[in-house]
């Protein structure tokens, strides 16, 4: 039982946005990661009901709603913006989707605004207008009212995107915690590969209207299954360099060739695409078997603690995340040092996966 998109598709003037969609979301927390215009929004709408799709079915646990109307659904919504009643106090906004059901007591709404206060810290702000919080506690009263009346389908459409840094580290913790607890199917949204690792959940990589990969977050970035999914699915994204296989030794557009990686040996294709995280491009040699690449600087990306230096190499750009602050002139040639371990290899022709590091080899940063 869960909430299944069998064969969904969608188009807008003609221009297709969602090709054949085949997912099943299980009770509990479902990330939707991709970039922009990756498809995510719609089809969260067309399984809230908002839009109807072209061709495809919608089941959720058994029954097919694919032309039911929204208000004919058991669905609940969060949005990226801070949406509350602003004349209202934090209450009467929870409460407000239990006062209009007609399905509950007195005792039941008053019961259900404790509850929640309660499991998302809004306590000593009940008796306020939302005007007088914070972004986060904004959100955290917009969230507390999609959960009051236990809709069976939660969307949360990018809900943190607009809270600063340390407001969605602790509003993200507190929600998985929350979702854990609530008895709904819940679809959320988000661009940041970072927000889906966070988040111990099954995630489904999106991509133009694709479906890329689903399962543990953590095991598309160890294990992309192909290098559009290692592009989408790291910030910066995964540089990506050609390379061929002679031998005993790996050559590496652009770079001075080496030894094979202990974890290459047994690919026996001879043109290899070869990705490496940004964050783990260094300034300085580390080992024997590093690649050197040499390039000149295209951009220094100062962020306070960490520096993205953007190196314009013979295969392309190159970017390196490095910790602290490091200055360079624009043009100025530079070294950096790819480490063997951490290279994944795909097949340059069909871009698919042949080989991860191993899990020791890297973290991701």
């Amino acid at each position: 039982m869960g909430l299944e998109l069998q064969g969904i598709t969608k188009a807008v003037s003609g221009e297709p946005w969602l090709y054949g969609i085949d997912v099943t979301f299980e009770r509990g927390l479902n990330v939707l990661a991709g970039p922009t215009l990756a498809g995510k929004t719609t089809l969260m709408r067309i399984a809230a009901g908002l839009e109807r799709p072209d061709d495809g079915k919608l089941i959720l646990d058994g029954e097919d709603l694919t032309g039911v109307s929204v208000r004919k659904r058991d669905v609940a919504f969060v949005y990226q913006e801070f949406i509350n009643y602003p004349s209202i106090s934090v209450t009467k906004n929870i409460a407000s989707p239990l006062v209009r059901s007609g399905d509950f007591s007195e005792q039941q709404i008053k019961d259900r605004v404790a509850e929640l206060a309660e499991l998302l810290k809004l306590g000593p702000y009940l008796d306020r207008l939302p005007g007088e919080l914070s972004g986060g506690q904004k959100q955290r009263v917009a969230i507390a009212r999609a959960l009051a009346k236990k809709s069976k389908l939660l969307i949360l459409d990018e809900p943190l995107a607009n809270l600063d840094y340390k407001l969605r580290e602790e509003l993200r913790e507190e929600l998985e915690a929350v979702f854990t607890q609530e008895d709904a199917i819940v679809l959320y949204s988000t661009t940041e590969p970072q927000e889906a690792l966070a988040f111990s959940s099954h995630t489904v990589i999106m991509n133009e209207g694709r479906i890329l990969q689903m399962g543990p977050a953590i095991t598309a970035y160890r294990q992309p299954g192909n290098a559009t999914v290692a592009r989408v699915f790291s910030d910066p994204p995964m540089n990506l360099i050609p390379a061929k296989q002679a031998g005993s030794q790996l050559v590496l557009t652009g770079a001075a060739k080496g030894p094979r990686p202990q974890h290459f040996h047994e690919i026996e294709i001879s043109d290899l695409l070869i990705g490496i995280f940004p964050h783990q491009v260094k300034l300085e040699r580390q080992s024997i078997d590093d690649f050197e690449v040499v390039g000149r600087v295209a951009l220094a990306e100062l962020t306070g603690s960490e520096t993205f230096l953007h190196v314009q190499t013979e295969s392309g750009r190159l970017v390196a995340q490095l910790s602290g602050v490091h200055t360079r002139p624009l043009d100025e040639e530079v070294r950096v040092y790819l480490p063997s371990t951490a290279l994944f290899a795909f097949d340059s022709s069909t871009e698919n996966l042949l080989r991860s590091p191993e899990v020791s080899d890297f973290a991701h940063g």
